[in-house]
């Protein structure tokens, strides 16, 4: 009887729209990680939550590689990333969506790295990977962050 009632506490709130997002938790290696991709704008629907925070960027008219972008130092981190050549091999998505749903990282290491909480209209900056050859939704799994001036890995801690 108790795993019935859990079966109809998970299809009435699927039917009211409260699926979780089926992205909400992958590994790295899901992600293209050969093609860096540099996305800036203002967020929206910002989820200060585990398992990822998550938002959705809204991209400006005529999105642009930044001219230093490939020279911005970027932080140490516990896991391996170089992040100088990621900077380097940044480019800009090939698909036109205005509206790309960022993953960031879990609330601890967002705390490691002391991120302030992201609100909806602030305006930042992510480089990282989508689902290989970017099919599927408009995905992006953020391995920097880019706000209030700063730089912040998101992959592990800091270092």
């Amino acid at each position: 009887m108790q795993r019935r009632h859990l079966l109809l506490a998970a299809t009435g709130a699927v039917a009211a729209g409260g699926a979780p997002r089926a992205w909400a938790h992958h590994g790295w290696s899901s992600f293209d990680q050969a093609r860096p991709l540099y996305l800036e704008g203002r967020a929206s629907n910002v989820a200060w939550r585990n398992p990822h925070t998550e938002l959705t960027l809204e991209l400006p008219t005529g999105l642009a590689l930044p001219a230093d972008l490939a020279s911005r130092p970027v932080p140490a981190q516990a896991s391996s990333v170089d992040g100088a050549g990621l900077l380097k091999a940044a480019q800009l998505p090939t698909r036109k969506d205005t509206r790309w749903a960022v993953e960031l990282a879990p609330l601890t290491r967002m705390n490691a790295w002391a991120v302030p909480e992201i609100k909806n209209g602030d305006t930042l900056a992510v480089l990282g990977f989508t689902f290989a050859g970017e099919k599927g939704d408009a995905i992006l799994r953020a391995e920097y962050l880019f706000l209030g001036g700063k730089t912040y890995g998101l992959r592990s801690s800091p270092a």
